[in-house]
């Protein structure tokens, strides 16, 4: 029987999907001179930008409902 692995860390790209926000905002808000910077640390890892799913959940889970 096969187990699904879920990813502990997403790109920007798949961070972008599991939030619902466009990849292109989500890298100008983590560069150097973002005006507004995103709320959720990236953590580099060998060059890669990965975002810890933890973290988005926790994100997620702050914003307020309507």
């Amino acid at each position: 029987m096969k187990r699904e692995i879920k990813p502990r860390m997403l790109s920007v790209d798949e961070a972008a999907g599991y939030i619902g926000l466009a990849a292109k905002t989500i890298r100008n808000r983590i560069g150097p001179k973002a005006i507004t910077p995103f709320p959720v640390k990236p953590k580099r890892i060998g060059g890669r930008v990965l975002f810890d799913v933890k973290d988005l959940d926790a994100y997620l889970d702050m914003l307020p409902t309507t």
